[in-house]
């Protein structure tokens, strides 16, 4: 395995780690939110606030660990075509 698959792995795992992080961390709070008794602020006005929010940081995570594993993707592609001229 080469450095650069190396680092791809490795950044594919941090930020796969950090979204789930992230996606726990929210889903958590929010569910305590929900539940808790003696809220002052209403459910109603939380929600429309924290849903583009959240669909940003899931959509940001994703298509960073896309763009990482297309781009890796491709070059092993470049590499591994024939080189006509080593005939």
């Amino acid at each position: 395995m080469n450095s650069k698959a190396k680092l791809t792995f490795w950044v594919t795992l941090m930020v796969s780690i950090t979204l789930c992080i992230i996606l726990l961390s929210m889903v958590g709070v929010l569910l305590l939110g929900l539940f808790m008794p003696n809220s002052v602020i209403d459910n109603k006005d939380i929600f429309p606030i924290i849903a583009p929010a959240f669909s940003t940081i899931v959509g940001g995570f994703i298509g960073l660990l896309a763009g990482v594993k297309l781009s890796h993707d491709d070059e092993e592609e470049v590499n591994d075509a024939p080189n006509p001229s080593a005939t």
